[in-house]
């Protein structure tokens, strides 16, 4: 049982935002452990119908009373200052916390807490991770971004020492972390509305590696050039794992891919065979992920039988290239990629798979992202046969940029190939009706509501 000592001056704990995919997480934790746990959130979600079920009180609604005779309260970034129920706990002199800044306060009540971070695969990492803890029975708490069918959500409460999270570099929030062990999947020019340069970015993982204790474990991949000059930073031990850099700890050769473009691959531990790994996940940077995986879970002891059948059984996170349906004959995939270098691994992916004609339905997110790797957007773009641009999803901005999506659309078309821009969300659904033929894929990629064309196609 983690020591939760620490925690124990807060015995009422309200969180205003409790559906949010961390908070929801945080609550059923702290419930677990035996605090009184209730939340505010503005809307009704599948995350809030599940804390009811599980007995913890959620308001719909923000009010003044919700937050009296709390002890403490904690909210999400979202949440802005002149929140009503923030401000009345302020006015009664109730702590209030920051999401990040608490869950760091939970990281630290656990001897071993792994976390997993990057700039793309965290939320695939980590669930790979936590079905390895899973199948070697060692009963972790799990907090993950994305939902995992295995945990029937994103976050599970175990019994354990072991407490395995994502881990987000955005605004610096993995800084508050206290982590035992660390995987750094990859570091590349993202968040750019807060980190103003990519020599920003590097230095955030530089002060993270060095939150690690010198009994702790560095797991880098040796394939990334920024990765690999993060040891030095660290007396913790470190792994590093690869596919075309063979001088690291862990490597992939005879990788294949099937019919749908699932990748079979040996993995060896310096020059000795490990095992021969099979996934349910399309793309060489699944595969990538897995030896991320493989190294950090070997190093806890897990057997490397337990690793094959956890990865094995792994079919992906919700909205990681997630299947949907088929219309007209066509496969129909979602996919939560919002940044180039995802949207070319996911290109990379579907290109091991047999199929007609791609379709891309893309959703810009954020109006910084569009504006500062618009190039670097229609460059990845130009991999698919068909190419449709919706609206930019605006997220937390103003358009402040004057950026548009036929921005995107007119540097796509100067490349050379065409694109359409379609503004409506039924209107690109007709679209796609009329044309899409047997055997084709779409593909509708973004982190905003690009995810509903699926469900409208289907419907």
């Amino acid at each position: 049982m983690p020591n939760i000592e620490r925690l124990k001056k807060y015995k009422n704990i309200h969180m205003i935002g409790i559906g949010g995919v961390s908070m929801s997480g945080i609550a059923e934790i702290l419930a677990n452990w035996g605090f009184h746990v209730q939340g505010s959130n503005n809307v009704e979600n599948e995350n809030t119908k599940n804390l009811e079920k599980a007995g913890i009180k959620v308001i719909i609604g923000h009010h003044a009373e919700n937050v009296v005779g709390s002890d403490v309260v904690v909210y999400t970034a979202a949440i802005k200052q002149d929140n009503i129920e923030l401000k009345v706990a302020k006015n009664l002199g109730i702590p209030t916390i920051e999401r990040s800044t608490f869950l760091g306060e939970i990281t630290k009540c656990f001897k071993d807490t792994l976390t997993i971070a990057g700039t793309h695969g965290k939320s695939t990492t980590t669930s790979m991770v936590s079905l390895c803890f899973i199948e070697a029975g060692k009963d972790p708490s799990i907090q993950v971004g994305g939902d995992l069918s295995q945990l029937n959500g994103n976050y599970k409460v175990g019994n354990s020492e072991y407490f395995i999270i994502e881990s987000c570099e955005y605004v610096e929030s993995f800084l508050k972390f206290s982590p035992k062990a660390e995987i750094i999947l990859n570091i590349d020019n993202d968040h750019l509305d807060y980190f103003k340069s990519f020599d920003n970015i590097k230095n955030a993982f530089i002060k993270y590696v060095k939150l690690l204790p010198d009994d702790g474990l560095l797991v880098v991949n040796g394939d990334d050039k920024n990765c690999l000059d993060l040891p030095k930073y660290t007396n913790a031990k470190t792994l590093t794992y690869g596919i075309t850099n063979k001088n690291v700890d862990f490597f992939a050769v005879n990788i294949v891919f099937d019919n749908d473009g699932f990748p079979e691959f040996d993995v060896y531990s310096h020059d000795k065979f490990y095992e021969r790994i099979k996934l349910h996940v399309p793309g060489m940077h699944n595969v990538l992920n897995a030896l991320a995986t493989i190294a950090l879970c070997n190093k806890y002891g897990l057997s490397a039988s337990d690793i094959k059948n956890a990865l094995s059984k792994f079919t992906g996170v919700g909205r990681r290239f997630e299947f949907k349906g088929k219309v007209n004959n066509a496969s129909i995939y979602d996919d939560y990629g919002h940044h180039p270098t995802e949207i070319v691994a996911t290109a990379k992916a579907l290109m091991n798979k047999k199929y007609n004609k791609s379709w891309i339905v893309f959703q810009p997110h954020t109006y910084s992202r569009t504006k500062l790797l618009l190039d670097d957007f229609a460059k990845a773009l130009l991999n698919f046969d068909n190419i449709i641009i919706l609206d930019i999803y605006a997220a937390r901005e103003n358009n402040t940029y004057n950026v548009s999506s036929e921005d995107l659309v007119n540097k796509i078309k100067s490349l050379g190939k065409d694109a359409k821009y379609i503004k409506d969300f039924d209107d690109c659904v007709s679209y796609l009706k009329e044309n899409v033929q047997e055997n084709d894929i779409i593909l509708t990629q973004g982190a905003g509501t690009v995810t509903q064309i699926g469900t409208m196609l289907l419907q």
